[in-house]
């Protein structure tokens, strides 16, 4: 198939800045594209050659004509061609849009299309190229999610940003600790984010709004533990049809028996993928549960190279590190690249500071047996995948997560603890990624990186022993950044719990009720 060709022909050379912009977006798709300076005033013979020329090659194309004032390129142009014509000119304030005119009104038997922006010349050839070309049409496809993404998450920005009012008051109201006052519990963990103990047979999550980094805490975040609690509930009860996992109940927005809300979503969200623990959610912060027996290892999946910890894949890249995980890296990989394919990058579990690992390693040091390791990587790359596609369609990019398995009394391997929250994943916004990524930006996310950039801007968050403490505007936009990931990925509404009862004594209740 001959390459198709958009052909800019301008009439002087003070329409370039125009055409450069029209060039800049035909090329964007993926099409060639030549510039010409004839006029239909002064050159008509070689505006006619030229035309003639260009009509002689066999191949797909488009003009596009660019004239101001008095416009006799484009009705010239499109009288002697049977090749579409599309006018884009130049306009100025100067005639108050009477220079329009003369490429509005054409006579009979002259055709040439009208589009005002340069973009929107670009597209309509586009669009026209398209009608034989596969390549191209993608490329439009391509071009039109990004301009629904975007405006998804502008819709989101600005609807959560009306929540500020709500979260800076709720600043004296953070779950930091739990009240767990006349509650039978036996083997009490305390967690970076979640207070976990059991109760017979089920397992009780608290999710706090503690927010952790650099393995200590750093702060507490406005509802934090209510969106992550929800957010995992979502995902848990869409990820079924993938993998059980250990949930019960949410009987409270920061309580999982089984399950937590951010979490929840996900969990209910990839049940066809793997059996989860949840049994309930009696309370935004709160999952009743499944008591399982999780695995030591956490299934790290990525699908950028990025971050900034000690263990993130592009910190050890930065440093020469060129096998990781078992895994061979090729040189020339960049900051924030899209990977040949989702790694599996697995770590140990632990309180203090978690180690990079094989999965030959995983097996010979006998944190797993070889079965259930087969068994949970091939189930953490199908989540992983899964979770790419929704968020590809709520206008994110799902970058890299991590995954908890664990074994219920009747040895059926389930998922556990959270999925897919903003604490356990990276998130970036879809619409932008490329556009930042060509110029060596970072890209936008919705996460808690910009909060780990303050602190390594203004202290040694590992070595330094007292951490200053986070601004307040930081802290509520951290907030909000959680919410808006909440409900761009269930596309729901937050829901805030009554402002009026203590969060710690809201759980205590819903937490006895549910038990």
């Amino acid at each position: 198939m001959s390459t198709p060709l958009v052909v800019i022909f301008m009439g002087s050379k003070s329409d370039l800045p125009h055409c450069e912009k029209i060039e800049k977006a035909v090329k964007s798709f993926g099409i060639a594209c030549e510039m010409r300076i004839a006029s239909a005033h002064k050159t008509p013979a070689r505006l006619l050659e030229l035309l003639d020329r260009y009509e002689e090659k066999k191949q797909p194309k488009v003009y596009i004509t660019v004239a101001g004032r008095s416009n006799a390129l484009s009705g010239f142009a499109d009288a002697n061609v049977v090749t579409p014509v599309i006018i884009c000119p130049p306009y100025s304030g100067t005639f108050n849009g009477a220079d329009l005119f003369s490429s509005i009104r054409m006579p009979s038997g002259v055709c040439p299309m009208l589009v005002l922006e340069p973009e929107g010349a670009a597209l309509a050839a586009a669009k026209i190229l398209a009608v034989g070309d596969e390549k191209i049409a993608a490329q439009i496809r391509k071009l039109q999610k990004m301009n629904q993404q975007s405006l998804y998450v502008a819709d989101s920005d600005i609807r959560t940003k009306s929540y500020f009012a709500t979260i800076d008051a709720a600043r004296a109201n953070t779950l930091s600790k739990t009240n767990l006052e006349g509650i039978n519990t036996t083997n009490l963990y305390v967690g970076k984010v979640r207070d976990r103990f059991e109760s017979g047979d089920k397992v009780v999550l608290i999710t706090t709004d503690r927010m952790s980094g650099f393995d200590r805490e750093l702060c507490t975040v406005p509802f934090k533990g209510q969106v992550l609690n929800l957010t995992s509930a979502w995902w848990f009860k869409h990820t079924e049809h993938i993998i059980p996992n250990h949930v019960l109940a949410v009987p409270d927005p920061n309580v999982t028996i089984g399950l937590n809300l951010t979490s929840a979503w996900w969990f209910k969200h990839t049940e066809h993928i793997i059996p989860n623990h949840v049994l309930a959610v009696p309370d935004p912060n709160v999952t009743i549960g499944r008591k399982c027996t999780p695995f030591p290892i956490e299934f790290v999946m990525r699908g950028y190279i990025t971050g900034s910890t000690s263990t993130s894949l592009w910190t050890n890249y930065q440093q020469g590190v060129r096998k990781y995980c078992g895994i061979d890296l090729p040189e020339g990989l960049k900051k924030n690249q899209k990977l040949w394919e989702n790694l599996i990058t697995p770590t140990t579990k632990s309180d203090v500071h978690d180690e990079l690992i094989s999965p030959e390693d995983v097996v010979s040091r006998g944190f797993m047996s070889q079965e259930d390791w087969d068994y949970c990587s091939s189930k953490a790359k199908e989540l992983f995948a899964f979770g790419q596609k929704v968020a590809d369609e709520h206008g994110l990019i799902l970058v890299d997560t991590k995954y908890e398995f664990g074994k219920d009394e009747n040895g059926v391997i389930r998922l556990i603890d959270e999925i897919h929250t903003p604490d356990s994943s990276r998130y970036w916004l879809s619409a932008s990624y490329e556009a930042r990524f060509a110029a060596g930006e970072n890209p936008e996310n919705i996460d808690k990186e910009f909060l780990r950039t303050w602190y390594r801007s203004q202290c040694d968050p590992y070595k330094d022993e007292v951490l200053p403490e986070a601004p307040a505007d930081m802290v509520d936009e951290l907030s909000r950044r959680y919410i808006q990931l909440y409900e761009l990925i269930t596309g729901e509404d937050f829901q805030f719990p009554e402002s009026s009862k203590n969060a710690a004594d809201r759980i205590h209740d819903n937490v006895i009720a549910n038990l």
